[in-house]
């Protein structure tokens, strides 16, 4: 990913209903591979039913609390890794989780580490597959996207933003978060065949 440029910590130093829609068509640098963002959802902590800081700070989501910019990764079903991209000012707890990428780069490592014979569109089409591809697991908790210290990285090569952009419900939530189920948080790039779950051809 040579000739790329990084972003500042200003980017991601704002609500994260700004910042996911603009993580579309960024570009997600893992150890030996990278992936472009094509869909990703927006978590607002106190004031969202569905986010992990939703009952205030614990030692689990202590990264939402912190300075923007980094990685907040978490285990979920005993078995799986996702990662959320910290936004806001330290304190309030905002995020982006990275729901799919279409893979740039390193597709042999991707494969390696997430099995051999998968479809280019199967590497990344899902928050646990993208952070396996990418080798990302509990100990990039934390990690600084701006600097790059511990191999990942988000940067924008070029890559002009979607013409239109889907926004819809989030995937996943069950009816325990109430109307937050509802709430028209989730970002993508209209169509991408890389995307977790599909969406219209055209943005809504």
């Amino acid at each position: 990913m040579a000739g790329t440029g990084r972003l500042t910590k200003e980017f991601f130093a704002r609500d994260s209903l700004e910042v996911a829609p603009e993580l579309l068509n960024l570009v997600l640098v893992g150890r030996g591979a990278a992936g472009r963002i094509v869909e990703a959802e927006a978590y607002g902590g106190e004031l969202d039913a569905a986010s992990h800081a939703y009952r205030g700070e614990t030692r689990r989501n202590a990264t939402m609390f912190g300075p923007p910019g980094h990685l907040y990764v978490y285990f979920t079903y005993g078995m799986h890794h996702c990662a959320n991209v910290v936004c806001g000012e330290a304190g309030v707890a905002r995020a982006v989780l990275v729901r799919a990428l279409a893979p740039v780069s390193g597709l042999d490592a991707m494969r390696s580490r997430r099995g051999g014979g998968l479809a280019d569109t199967e590497l990344c089409s899902g928050p646990a597959k993208l952070c396996q591809a990418l080798g990302i697991d509990g100990a990039d908790d934390g990690a600084d996207l701006v600097t790059g210290e511990a191999g990942l990285t988000l940067v924008d090569d070029g890559t002009p933003a979607p013409t239109g952009v889907f926004c819809g419900r989030r995937v996943g939530l069950s009816a325990r978060v109430g109307a937050a189920a509802l709430y028209p948080w989730r970002f993508a790039v209209p169509g991408d065949p890389n995307l977790s779950r599909r969406t219209p051809s055209g943005a809504r």
